[in-house]
C-alpha cells in the first residue's frame, strides 16, 4: 500500500485538496463545496482547476499516486469522488436505495443489534463513508453521524446535499446531522454537559472503528470477506486504534448511553467475523453472519 502523506492524516491542520472539475457549468457546484467549507467550518482549502484532459480510470490513477495532496474529482454526473491510491471513492448513497428501501431486521444485522425504533436518537461515532448511517436513519431514527477526517466529512456532506435534491430521499437526509469531529471530543463535551432530556438523549452509539487489514480473514483457515475498496481508501486516512485508545473509545460511549438513557441503552460495534473484541471487553450479545459481527454492550 502506498505511503500516504502526512497531511492526510493531521486532523487538526489545514488540508489543502486539488478539486478537479471536468466541464464549466460545474463552477456553481465548485461553489457550493466552498460553502460547505466554511458553513462547517472544515480545515480543508481547495485548490481548484478544471481538467483539460479526459479523466479516465488510468489517468485518475497516475494522478492519485503522484500527487502529494489529496485529489478530489467532480465527474461528469455531478458527483464529488476522492481518488484514493488508484481508487475513485464516493458515498454513493443513490447504490444503497434497495436496501435502504427494504430494510429490517430481518435483512439487516445492524438493525437486529441496534434494536431501534423510530424514536431513537443515535451517534454513529465513527461515520466513515456513511452507508450504516443511513441503515439506521432508515427506521425513522435521527442519527448524529461524527467523522474525525476533513476529507471524508465534506464527502459525507456534499453527499447529503446531492441526495437532498431528490424527492424521494429529502426525509431520510432530514434525519442525518455531519460533525467534523473526534467521538472522544464529542462525547467528553455531552458527559460535560450533564443535560438529559428528549431532545439530547442517546439510546445507541454505534462504533465502528478502523481494524488491521488482516483481521478480515481467519488467520488458520482464510476464511472472511475481502476488503473491499471503500475500506481500503479508509486505510490511506486512518490507522487502527491501539488497544488503550479503543478501551477509551468504548468506555466513553457506554458512559455517554449511561449518563441519557440511566440502564436503557447499548453500544453496538462492528467488527469482521475474526477481528478480536474491541478492547478485549467480552459483549453482552454478538449477531454475526459469515463476514461481520455486531457486539452489543448493553448499559
Amino acid at each position: 500500500m502506498t505511503n500516504v502523506p502526512q497531511t492526510y492524516d493531521e486532523t487538526d491542520a489545514v488540508v489543502h485538496c486539488q478539486l478537479f472539475y471536468v466541464k464549466d457549468s460545474q463552477q456553481a457546484q465548485v461553489e457550493s463545496l466552498q460553502s460547505l467549507i466554511a458553513e462547517h467550518t472544515l480545515p480543508i482549502i481547495l485548490d481548484v482547476e478544471v481538467a483539460t484532459e479526459k479523466l479516465t480510470q488510468k489517468r485518475r490513477q497516475q494522478l492519485s499516486q503522484a500527487s502529494t495532496q489529496p485529489i478530489l474529482l467532480l465527474d461528469d454526473k455531478d458527483k464529488l469522488l476522492w481518488l484514493s491510491d488508484g481508487l475513485s471513492v464516493a458515498p454513493e448513497w443513490d447504490k444503497l436505495q434497495r436496501r435502504v428501501v427494504s430494510a429490517g431486521r430481518k435483512s439487516e444485522l445492524l438493525l437486529q443489534a441496534a434494536k431501534i425504533t423510530s424514536d431513537s436518537h443515535i451517534i454513529d461515532a465513527t461515520a466513515g463513508f456513511g452507508h450504516d448511517s443511513l441503515i439506521l436513519a432508515s427506521t425513522g431514527a435521527q442519527v448524529t453521524m461524527l467523522e474525525q477526517q476533513p476529507l471524508m466529512a465534506l464527502l459525507l456532506l456534499a453527499e447529503q446535499q446531492r441526495m437532498s435534491a431528490l424527492p424521494n430521499w429529502q426525509k431520510l437526509m432530514s434525519r442525518l446531522q455531519i460533525i467534523n469531529t473526534d467521538a472522544l471530543s464529542y462525547f467528553a463535551n455531552l458527559e460535560a454537559s450533564n443535560v438529559i432530556d428528549n431532545a439530547t438523549t442517546i439510546d445507541i452509539v454505534y462504533l465502528d472503528p478502523m481494524f488491521p487489514e488482516d483481521s478480515y480473514q481467519d488467520s488458520k483457515t482464510g476464511k472472511g470477506a475481502k476488503v473491499g475498496k471503500h475500506m481500503q481508501a479508509l486505510h490511506q486516512l486512518a490507522r487502527p486504534p491501539t488497544l488503550d485508545e479503543e478501551r477509551q473509545l468504548l468506555s466513553s460511549a457506554q458512559a455517554v448511553v449511561q449518563q441519557s438513557t440511566q440502564g436503557q441503552g447499548r453500544v453496538v460495534v462492528k467488527r469482521p467475523q475474526y477481528a478480536p473484541l474491541l478492547a478485549d471487553e467480552l459483549a453482552s450479545e454478538s449477531w454475526h453472519n459469515e463476514a461481520v459481527r455486531f457486539d452489543g454492550y448493553f448499559v
